[in-house]
């Protein structure tokens, strides 16, 4: 009868390699989003710079009003909506914004307890 040892699962060369290969695509791909929404950003001020002061002082109304400053809003929309996308939902109030909070209230609880 054939014993079988019961040892933990090691990884061979060619695992490790894929588990490797597969993290860089992840990162180079978190990477590359970053990169499309930093020109994104800029090409954002850069345009709508131009737009509002072209509009502005060729314009009766001038500076005032929605006219020189309507496609930064509905731009601005869009860039805030490409923002969640890549920073995620969870970028102002994450995780760790939670734990730190939970722990401060803690605290002061704590505190106002041996007062």
């Amino acid at each position: 009868m054939e014993k079988y040892s019961i040892e933990p699962y090691k990884e061979n060369d060619e695992t490790s390699d894929f588990r490797t290969e597969e993290a860089y695509m992840r990162a180079k791909k978190k990477v590359d989003s970053l990169i499309g929404f930093y020109w994104h950003l800029a090409v954002y001020i850069v345009v709508n710079t131009f737009l509002i002061l072209l509009i502005g002082l060729n314009s009766d109304g001038g500076f005032g009003g929605f006219g020189p400053y309507a496609t930064a809003l509905f731009w601005g929309i869009g860039l805030l909506f490409h923002f969640l996308g890549v920073f995620g939902p969870d970028f102002i109030f994450g995780k760790d914004w939670e734990q730190r909070k939970i722990k401060e209230f803690m605290d002061k609880e704590q505190q106002d307890n041996w007062k």
